[in-house]
């Protein structure tokens, strides 16, 4: 007896003739075939299997190898294996068995053209025809063809519970619905594989109402597996029922049932995308996660351990937590986990996002194009453009100069740094945009008060515009005072459904209207929204109310902005302002107090400038700065001398608890923006840099009328640009005027 047919010759093999070849030395291949497919080795299988006599190729060793290169995803030996077939001399091309083999290997090597041939030659078709073809359909996200298919099965076989469950993973609402009546019908509803399909269609329609007839499902079921558990989870978070979500995991957890990576990730899932559950619940049940994961040993899988610093960095803002958790990752830090913290890290602190993507490239990891876009969104919240010029070159030499997200990112990376040239030259080099670049060009020329060069960018655009380039139009034309273009631009929204304005215009049409004066058109958008205003139209209306000292008007968008935003200071603070200017003491008092009662604080005033390549921080008052004295006397000197040129500080713009005009004065002088510009000069005059005609700021809230009027004169005194950007735009001061012409 032989022992192994792997181990004869080719040569040998030839020598026994048809009438030695018993059926024993048939099932001594296949087995041999099998030994080597499973070794990793099916080069190696298939040239046993060619080199074996014709009358040994039974189809057993077809279907081996068939399985195997399905199993591989091995397309090519798969059909030079299928035209070997054809010249059996057995016919074996009309057997069903081997036919349905056939087409779950092209199915499973995605070429469902291939699989649909073999299927519509077949003389003949069980259920395992019909449901391999039905389940490369649905895999391929061919809905339509795969509910079809499934109806023409049912004039000619029933269906039993896997051709069920295949339909149902690629089924929207009304078909899943109908499958799901079929299952009732037959009885296969109970069935496991049936069970869980069902809960996930149901899962996928986004809805609440088909997520509790997932939920029906799920309670229906008397012997739940893993799946079911992680299906209803999934159903749930895929629904933004997150509360529910944990609740099924919470029970889960209490009948004993183990769960796996996927639960942890869906978990997550449902803690970062769900609007149902408050901070207080969110931080709870992270924590226990993370000691469950902790526990389990999942928390050593980068996938849970990034998604676990994905929360905490961004719903809990926990970012000492997230960056501990990400040191703790040193043996699983993949090219993923990295581009989570980055990401992280990105707007919260840029700095050290630079820092981290520098450690990424220290550790030989090669950045992909979503690395490469958080870490310029990290250089879009500094002061200049010197990083990302320096990651647009790691860009270019890492082959991604022709990656749209890629230039996508570096457009508002440039923009957001000052460098609007920059900005045009990426965009004119790029050999394909999407609506993304175009509204990124857009958006670049809104924050730098370009109008006149917006619109003939819009006119160009050769892509359907969406609801975000219309918000970059109608921005521009509010801060440029171009009320007519807005209004025209803002009425053409209706002429077409999938334009329709949403809160975000209207915002923008109401602050557009506001600052030119014109609050009885205001008042008359806001009656005829389709929706209720939210906090940022009301806060736009209230902004220009404070402009312009509409204090009737201004009360009543600070009083509904209290009510959706009671802990927002920019409602107190505004009205504050607003009784102030008209002196209305006792009003703005009570407005502080009421402040205080609420607990609500005001966000701190910050700005920064970079000096040889470091950056400086700058608070209201200058605290916390070791050099404070030598930066207030700069600031006195420059004070004195703009003074002389007719510089007045504006008093409105000071805390008006202060009493005394000369207190008020001081308070002025010391806001951060001044506190900058003031140690910018100290230090370019110690290192002679004289020569450098660019000063560059930036500050976390709107710049105030007086520090306004004093950048304007302070740029004609330097002879200097001073290039400003606030939380609303850029400000390019340059012989005492403004790219805004003093209208923002």
């Amino acid at each position: 007896m032989i022992t192994s047919l792997t181990h004869i010759s080719f040569g040998t093999l030839r020598l026994f003739s048809s009438s030695a070849l018993p059926s024993a030395l048939k099932h001594e291949l296949v087995e041999g075939l099998r030994t080597l497919v499973r070794s990793g080795d099916l080069r190696r299988a298939l040239s046993l299997f060619y080199c074996a006599p014709v009358e040994l190729q039974s189809q057993h060793a077809y279907a081996a190898l068939f399985q195997a290169c399905a199993d591989q995803r091995n397309l090519r030996d798969g059909i030079n294996l299928h035209h070997h077939m054809f010249s059996h001399p057995y016919c074996y091309s009309q057997n069903v068995i081997l036919a349905n083999y056939l087409i779950t290997m092209y199915v499973k090597c995605g070429n469902i053209l291939y699989a649909r041939q073999v299927f519509d030659t077949m003389p003949e078709r069980n259920v395992v025809s019909w449901t391999a073809l039905i389940t490369g359909y649905a895999q391929a996200g061919n809905e339509q063809e795969s509910f079809c298919l499934f109806s023409a099965m049912l004039a000619h076989c029933c269906p039993n519970e896997f051709a069920l469950s295949s339909v149902l993973t690629s089924c929207r609402y009304e078909s899943g619905k109908q499958v799901h009546g079929l299952a009732l019908k037959l009885g296969l509803h109970c069935s496991i594989y049936v069970a869980n399909a069902l809960i996930s269609m149901y899962g996928r329609c986004h809805d609440g109402t088909a997520a509790y007839e997932a939920w029906t499902v799920f309670e229906a079921i008397e012997f739940k597996n893993l799946v079911t558990w992680n299906s209803m989870i999934a159903a749930f978070q895929s629904c933004n029922l997150g509360k529910k979500a944990i609740g099924v995991f919470m029970r889960m957890h209490s009948d004993g049932v183990g769960f796996d990576r996927a639960t942890v990730l869906n978990i997550c899932s449902s803690l970062y995308k769900s609007s149902d559950l408050v901070p207080d619940q969110v931080s709870k049940c992270c924590l226990q996660l993370h000691s469950l994961t902790v526990k389990s040993g999942l928390i050593t899988q980068t996938e849970v351990a990034t998604a676990l610093v994905k929360v905490y960095s961004e719903i809990l803002g926990e970012f000492t937590d997230c960056y501990k958790l990400f040191m703790e990752m040193s043996h699983c830090r993949d090219i993923v986990a990295w581009t989570g913290i980055i990401t992280a890290f990105a707007v919260y602190d840029p700095e050290r996002a630079i820092l981290l993507f520098g450690q990424l490239r220290h550790e030989k990891l090669s950045p992909d194009w979503y690395t490469f876009s958080s870490v310029l969104k990290a250089c879009a919240g500094l002061v200049t453009a010197r990083h990302a010029l320096s990651i647009h070159a790691q860009v270019i030499k890492g082959g991604f100069a022709t990656d749209t997200v890629v230039n996508n990112s570096l457009i508002h990376a440039y923009a957001k740094c000052g460098s609007l040239d920059l900005c045009k030259r990426v965009f004119d080099d790029m050999d394909s945009r999407d609506v993304v670049s175009w509204n990124s060009m857009l958006k670049a020329y809104s924050l730098h008060g370009q109008v006149d060069s917006i619109l003939p960018v819009f006119q160009k655009m050769d892509i359907k515009p969406d609801s975000a380039t219309f918000i970059a139009l109608l921005s521009a034309c509010s801060h440029a005072g171009r009320v007519g273009e807005g209004l025209r631009i803002f009425r053409s929204m209706f002429e077409k459904p999938e334009t329709l304005p949403q809160l975000n215009h209207y915002a923008c049409v109401i602050d557009m209207l506001g600052r030119a004066e014109r609050f009885a058109e205001a008042e008359e958008v806001i009656k005829q929204m389709p929706m209720e205003p939210d906090a940022v139209v009301w806060s736009a209306l209230l902004g220009s109310c404070r402009k312009h000292g509409n204090t009737q008007l201004g009360k009543l968008a600070a009083d509904k902005l209290k009510e959706l935003e009671p802990t927002n200071s920019l409602s107190y603070i505004q009205m504050s302002n607003i009784y102030n200017a008209y002196s209305s003491f006792n009003e703005a008092n009570k407005s502080i107090k009421e402040m205080e009662t609420w607990r609500v604080r005001k966000e701190p005033g910050l700005s920064w400038t970079e000096i040889r390549n470091k950056v400086h921080e700058f608070t209201s008052g200058g605290r916390c700065r070791p050099d404070r004295e030598a930066i207030c006397r700069e600031l006195e000197r420059l004070i004195s001398r703009l003074k002389e040129m007719g510089y007045v500080p504006e008093m409105r713009s000071a805390l008006q608890q202060i009493e005394e005009d000369e207190q008020k004065e001081e308070h002025l002088s010391h806001h951060s923006e001044k506190l900058a510009l003031a140690f910018a000069v100290m230090e370019g005059r110690k290192s002679d840099d004289c020569g450098v005609n660019l000063i560059q700021i930036m500050k976390n809230i709107r710049i105030c009328i007086d520090c306004h009027s004093f950048m304007k004169l302070a740029s004609k005194l330097l002879g200097k640009e001073i290039l400003m950007r606030d939380s609303n735009r850029f400000h390019h001061f340059k012989d005492s005027s403004c790219s805004c012409n003093d209208y923002w």
